[in-house]
């Protein structure tokens, strides 16, 4: 098991605990305001133990809660991105993904693959990109473009709780 590296989960009052992991999940908040209202507080100390419980709140949400949460994540080298208007989370796996760094042709074919994506999903490619690069990112989007609706929806689901782990490790 991980210990945080920043912060004692069991130590923080509900607005802090709320503060700390607002964006875990991307602008969902009511993700960390379940963790904490489920108490026994201090067997989240550990990340992968407050990882389980976040993830387990994604997955019991309703379907709508869920495919706002998906919806609430940005595109991959989207107009958000390129206009700089992304969470810091999302600006740094980004860029950790080398995306900033995309030729034209290749923001060209994310933004194809986006709304082609989002034409057939009605949400965004969701991805944790920590580790890929943009090369295996559109690999990636070329092959679960193919996927149907419900075997997405799934993907989106453990790709975002994936991403969730990733940002968990960071404090």
């Amino acid at each position: 098991m991980t210990a945080f590296k920043t912060l004692k989960p069991s130590t923080l009052g509900r607005d802090a605990f709320v503060a700390a992991f607002a964006d875990i999940y991307e602008h969902s908040p009511w993700v960390a305001e379940k963790a904490y209202g489920l108490g026994n507080l201090i067997e989240l100390d550990e990340v992968e133990a407050l990882h389980q419980r976040m993830s387990d709140i994604l997955l019991s949400a309703s379907h709508a809660d869920q495919l706002a949460l998906i919806n609430a994540h940005p595109d991959l080298a989207g107009k958000a991105a390129i206009q700089g208007e992304l969470t810091e989370s999302s600006t740094n796996e980004q860029a950790g993904a080398g995306i900033h760094q995309c030729t034209a042709e290749e923001f060209a074919r994310f933004t194809e693959l986006n709304d082609a994506y989002k034409a057939k999903f009605q949400f965004p490619f969701i991805m944790a990109v920590k580790g890929s690069n943009r090369h295996q990112i559109l690999a990636a989007f070329e092959k679960r473009i193919h996927n149907d609706s419900d075997a997405e929806f799934k993907e989106a689901l453990a790709q975002i709780n994936l991403i969730a782990l990733f940002r968990l490790l960071q404090l």
